[in-house]
């Protein structure tokens, strides 16, 4: 029974399922949560799932493919020749100096010299799955850290094709080997003398340029005239399955293909079709590569030989650690930014299995350094998250804002009426309005580049940290009337909210949230000018969709008042039910009917409904008749 294959897919969903929810309900990124029910589930704990040996990895390795053929799609050629100093600056020093420094050190070990040069093109490489999924849950991909890290993993990603081309050259022997991570039959490149497998790789990343340009793109037109989706659904799909059977079927990753692919589509019509029709199949089979790469972790391997591989491990997480801090530093990136590139990225990644798969099959790799590393690989990629949760938790709090603390607070020689904390996109557009109205206000912001950026644009904008009060002092809140909490960071305004509340409660304070919650929190506390940045935003929008349709821009008016109005005062009664989720819900979904009811009842009463003010019939006509 527990070799079916639908029992196995029951474990799989079943252990994501647990094993994720628990994750996210720590705080802890899903991929720990993936990493551990693979481990659980796997051959070397429970047992539900593979064999000793049976090759996980080769199902699971479709999650990957799915992600590089999109981010293929996000890279346009004019994008990339743009970024082009950073890809192959950031990502040539960290892959030159990573090899050299692994090639170094395996031949210490006592590796033949072609073992080390194939380890260290393995060990060079980073985990994309893992960082990508990171940095898009935290958020980080507009941040210089995701652009660098972005930049690496692009550079490594295209490398790959280079070094697949260049390791056949290092075997001696005509004979290949069947792996573990090949299906039992031979690939092309295996039926081919030595010298030729490079050109085999060079002319199928070729065929795939040609096929995409002239066969792929002509296809999808012709499917999207239907009007069919689910056509169009199939069309994706068998772009990225027919895209990794040529690969398969040479005998190279099916990764890299989708990756060239993703390139080739990038500038069609389709390109944001395909997106959105893939994304859900490649979250859930990106999920899978994680339980895979959990359930690969062979302890019968670690238990041989701990010390000679946790020493290992380590000198390599170590080794490509100080060499990401280095290319960090050479490109000015600020020490936090330095910091979450050097424990994102200093995993061994997954393309490791392929390239260390394809050398064990030429015979330059021996069964028992293949077994080695393998698990170093997918151990490296395991402990990943944690050290990142480490960095996030205690070293960055500590260590990543002294670069920022070294700078002093700037002196503030006139000071103004109204305090405004935060001065990025909200804070901006409020100091922006408040000026031209002829209103100053005393700016502080605690981001040293955001504010000599904005100097030069002609802002009076001051550093420091305003949860400080000798500051605050300095700004003037002594003498000031409002103090506005631009900023969105919780923990500052919920420090800044204490500091006047205890020296200076003559101050009024006013404070953006991100979202309810946020508005909760503070209104417990005893805020009472809370603005949640989205309300009015969604609303907006939302009377230009009704004024589109026909309905009278002044009357939209008036009930986005009229909701503003409900909806503040639902927020205020919900406030202190948060923590209990039941009664919560039940009140919560009580208090969006009611503000329903209310607002149809005032449209339906006619407090606006025949006013002439704004779009008034009579001013409709004479639209109309213009417009004609």
């Amino acid at each position: 029974m527990t070799g079916s294959l639908l029992f196995e897919a029951i474990m799989f969903l079943l252990g994501a399922i647990i094993c994720v929810s628990i994750a996210k309900r720590l705080g802890l990124s899903s991929v720990i949560g993936y990493l551990l029910a693979g481990v659980l589930i796997g051959p070397y704990v429970l047992g539900f799932i593979g064999e000793e040996g049976e090759d996980i990895l080769h199902f699971a390795e479709f999650g990957v493919v799915m992600m590089l053929f999109l981010i293929g799609l996000e890279i346009e050629p004019k994008n990339f020749w743009k970024m082009r100093k950073t890809i192959l600056g950031m990502g040539g020093i960290q892959v030159a100096a990573t090899m050299l420094l692994s090639y170094l050190l395996f031949t210490f070990l006592g590796f033949d010299w072609k073992v080390s040069l194939v380890i260290s093109m393995a060990v060079a490489l980073s985990s994309t799955a893992i960082a990508m999924q990171t940095i898009k849950e935290k958020g980080l991909m507009d941040t210089n850290f995701g652009t660098a890290a972005f930049s690496i993993l692009l550079f490594q990603d295209i490398i790959v094709i280079f070094m697949l081309g260049f390791i056949p050259l290092l075997s001696t022997s005509a004979s290949t080997k069947t792996t573990n991570t090949h299906s039992e039959s031979s690939s092309l490149l295996e039926s081919l003398p030595i010298g030729f497998q490079t050109l085999a790789i060079i002319l199928s990343v070729v065929l795939i340029i040609v096929v995409g340009n002239y066969l792929v793109v002509p296809m999808l037109r012709k499917v999207a005239k239907t009007g069919v989706r689910e056509l169009l659904i199939a069309a994706a799909l068998l772009i990225v399955f027919g895209i990794s059977f040529l690969m398969e079927f040479v005998g190279i990753s099916p990764a890299l293909g989708a990756f060239l692919g993703g390139v080739v589509l990038s500038n069609s019509e389709f390109k944001h079709e395909l997106e959105s029709t893939l994304e859900p199949f490649k979250n859930l089979l990106l999920g899978l590569f994680f339980m895979a790469v959990g359930a690969s972790i062979n302890f019968i391997v670690i238990a041989k030989s701990p010390f000679t591989i946790g020493g290992v491990l380590i000198a390599i997480i170590v080794m490509k650690g100080l060499i990401l801090y280095i290319t960090g530093s050479i490109f000015k990136l600020k020490l936090d930014q330095k910091l979450l590139l050097t424990f994102s990225l200093s995993q061994v990644g997954e393309f490791a299995f392929v390239l260390l798969s394809f050398a064990f099959g030429l015979n330059i790799l021996e069964q028992e350094q293949m077994d080695m590393l393998l698990v170093i690989t997918a151990l490296s990629m395991a402990i990943t998250p944690i050290i990142s949760i480490v960095n996030e938790r205690f070293i960055l709090p500590k260590v990543g804002t002294k670069e920022s603390v070294k700078r002093p607070m700037d002196h503030i020689a006139k000071s103004q009426k109204i305090i405004l904390v935060g001065f990025g996109h909200f804070g901006s557009t409020i100091g922006r309005f408040l000026r031209s109205h002829g209103v100053e206000a005393t700016i502080l912001d605690h981001d040293s580049n955001r504010v000599d950026f904005l100097r030069k644009m002609g802002f009076e904008v001051y550093y420091g940290d305003a949860t400080r009060e000798d500051l605050l002092e300095s700004a003037g809140i002594a003498e000031a009337k409002i103090i506005i909490c631009a900023t969105n960071k919780i923990s500052v305004s919920k420090a800044i909210s204490k500091i006047v509340k205890e020296k200076y409660p003559q101050v009024e304070l006013m404070i953006r949230t991100k979202n309810r919650y946020d508005a909760y929190e503070l209104l417990n506390n005893g805020e009472q000018n809370i603005y949640r940045e989205s309300l009015e935003t969604s609303l907006v929008l939302a009377k230009d969709v009704l004024s589109k349709m026909g309905f009278r821009k002044y009357t939209l008016n008036r009930q986005v008042q009229n909701f503003i109005k409900y909806d503040v005062e639902s927020l205020r009664r919900l406030a202190t039910e948060t923590k209990r989720e039941d009664d919560y819900i039940f009140k919560a979904r009580k208090e969006l009917e009611q503000q329903e009811k209310f607002l149809n009842e005032d449209f339906k009463r006619g407090i606006v409904e025949f006013d002439n003010h704004w779009d008034s019939e009579h001013i409709r006509e004479i639209l109309n008749k213009s417009k004609k």
